[in-house]
Formats: structure tokens, C-alpha cells, sequence
């Protein structure tokens, strides 16, 4: 019997692993040990208890007089109450709640007085709103991605030399670029252009988001066509022929054959992909979107509190890309059993 133990055989050793899942705990608590000693260093005060404020909030409703003016009237209306104020342009009726409001019948205003102040209704923060944008622009540029890297794939493929070398050159552009000037070519080249084609002709103008938009989905697009053209490659080329010579054309034989079975084998690359899609977004703040991170240093510059927003900008990127994580898994479970 070969007395040697594999390296495997070894960390599969209950004690081996009982140390191991000990190291691991031990690192995470030196890690966040290492953070608490940084922020006591540098003398921070944490402020946690502020931080739900940027994801919901109670608005404060203020009302101002706009002119010079006299309270005509005051009366109830339900639960609240209606006041009403002449002025040189006629009346102006304010519906405010009980309370919320310190003037009598024959009081006059000036312009800047206070009307009423009072809590309104419950309000998306700022993170809430960077983070929707974050997802919508995500899933936007994911479903425009893959329709252009499956198109680009199969010209890719393709024999026909202007099929073949468009996607070859769409695909070195925009590689060899860096994403950042791709989306500044978006929005201050193409945007000014087409905005301004657009209002010519008395149509209105796209919002930055579309440009962005734009710019991730080309961007990720090509990458998603070296996939496509990788996961094409990896089934047999008698597959095509047969296919072929049952009378199918190209592109019916790459959408009933090739790409079904080609899925399975992309399907791990795009899942990083678009996770990195999802962390690329972050770019679009230099072109005044409020995505998440550009929500997040909108919240540090009014509030200073740069690690509670760091720490929970980060938490929010990780469960969106882990709930993607979790999701392709689930599909390539799916697919692997059909």
C-alpha cells in the first residue's frame, strides 16, 4: 500500500478542514479589525444611523409666497385645509395639512414669506435612484449585447468576406479602445450630432442615458462576439455540413443547430462579461448620469460620511453581480441538463 497521502487526501482531513474554515474567519475578522483601527487612526466618526436617509427619506414641503398678497380666506377641505391668497394676479389656493401653517384671514404676504411647512410623502434617496439607473442601464445594454455579439458571432463565421471582415473590424475598434473615450465619443460627438439633427427637425433630444446606453451596449457587444465565435467553434464542423446539405440555409443552421448547442459552453464567459458590464456602468457619471457610484459621491461630497457610502456603494455592486452570479449558474444547470 502507498503510504503517501495526495495534497487533496490531506486538506480533505476534518481537522485539515476544520483549520482551514478557521484561517478564513480569522482573516475576515483581521480585515475588518484593520479597518476599524484605520477609521479610529484618522479619528472618524461613523454615522450609520444616517445612512437609511439615502435610500428613502420623508420629504419636507415648504411653500413660499410668490408676490405680494393678502390671506382671503381660509377653510377646511377633508383633513386639510385650504388657504387662499389674493393678489394682483387673482386668487392662489395652498392645500396644506393642519398645522402646518401660521397665518389668519386678512394677513398680508410678501414675497419669500412662509405659506406652510410641512412632511410629505416617502422619497427614493439617492443611492435608491443611482441604483434603479445602474439597473436599468445594465439590463438595457445586456439584451442589446448579446443581440449584437450573437449577430457579430455569426458574421464572425462567416465565409463571406463582407459578413467576416466588418465583424473583424468592428471587433479590434472597439477592444483596442478604452471604454471611457468610447463613451465620451458617444455623448459629445454622436450625441451633439444627432441632438442636434433631432431638434432641426422639431423632434426632441435623447437623453444622456441613450448615449451611455450606447456606448456599453457596442462595448460589451464585442467582446460577446470573440464569445460566440469561440462557442461556434467548439461544435463540429460536420454538424454545419449536415445541416447544409439537409437544405438548411447559413443562418438556419446557425439558429436551430449550432448556436442551441454552442450555448452551453458560452454561457461562463458571459456571465463575466456582464458583470463586468454592470461595474463598466460606473463610467457613465462622467457624462453627468447618476448612476450609483456618481449617486454616491453626489451623498459624500453633502454629507462627508465616505465610508458608510463606499462601504454600502460596494455591498449594492456585489448583490447585483452576484444575483447575475446566481442566476447564469442556474441557467447553465438548466441547460446542462437538456
Amino acid at each position: 500500500m502507498n503510504s503517501k497521502i495526495s495534497n487533496i487526501q490531506r486538506l480533505s482531513n476534518p481537522t485539515a478542514h476544520s483549520l482551514s474554515v478557521a484561517g478564513f474567519f480569522a482573516v475576515m475578522i483581521l480585515l475588518i479589525g484593520s479597518v476599524y483601527y484605520a477609521t479610529i487612526t484618522v479619528d472618524y466618526i461613523w454615522r450609520w444611523y444616517k445612512v437609511p436617509t439615502y435610500f428613502m427619506y420623508k420629504e419636507t414641503v415648504i411653500i413660499y409666497a410668490d408676490s405680494n398678497g393678502e390671506v382671503k380666506e381660509i377653510k377646511p377641505n377633508g383633513d386639510k385645509f385650504d388657504v387662499i391668497i389674493t393678489d394682483d394676479q387673482g386668487d392662489i389656493t395652498y392645500t396644506v395639512p393642519k398645522d402646518s401653517f401660521d397665518l389668519d384671514e386678512g394677513d398680508f404676504t410678501s414675497p419669500g414669506d412662509l405659506i406652510a411647512e410641512y412632511e410629505g410623502g416617502w422619497k427614493p434617496g439617492m443611492m435608491t435612484v443611482g441604483l434603479w439607473i445602474t439597473l436599468k442601464i445594465s439590463f438595457i445594454s445586456t439584451i442589446l449585447g448579446i443581440f449584437i455579439g450573437i449577430l457579430g458571432g455569426v458574421a464572425r463565421v462567416s465565409s463571406t468576406p463582407v459578413l467576416k471582415w466588418t465583424a473583424i473590424t468592428y471587433v479590434e475598434i472597439i477592444r483596442g479602445s478604452p471604454l471611457l473615450v468610447q463613451i465620451m465619443i458617444a455623448y459629445f460627438v454622436l450625441g451633439t450630432t444627432i441632438n442636434k439633427i433631432l431638434m432641426m427637425n422639431g423632434l426632441p433630444s435623447l437623453d444622456p442615458e441613450w448615449y451611455g446606453i450606447a456606448a456599453l451596449s457596442v462595448f460589451t457587444g464585442a467582446y460577446v462576439v470573440e464569445i460566440v465565435r469561440a462557442g461556434i467553434g467548439a461544435i463540429h464542423s460536420g454538424q454545419v455540413e449536415a445541416a447544409r446539405s439537409g437544405g438548411m440555409t447559413y443562418f438556419q443552421c446557425m439558429y436551430y443547430i449550432i448556436l442551441p448547442q454552442a450555448l452551453k459552453t458560452i454561457l461562463p464567459p458571459l456571465a463575466g462579461q456582464f458583470i463586468n458590464l454592470i461595474k463598466d456602468s460606473s463610467l457613465l457619471g462622467m457624462i453627468s448620469i447618476r448612476e450609483l457610484t456618481k449617486a454616491t459621491r453626489e451623498g459624500i461630497t453633502t454629507s462627508l460620511q465616505a465610508f458608510e457610502l463606499w462601504i454600502m456603494c460596494a455591498i449594492l455592486y456585489l448583490l447585483m453581480t452576484f444575483t447575475l452570479s446566481m442566476c447564469i449558474q442556474y441557467l447553465e444547470r438548466r441547460t446542462a441538463t437538456k
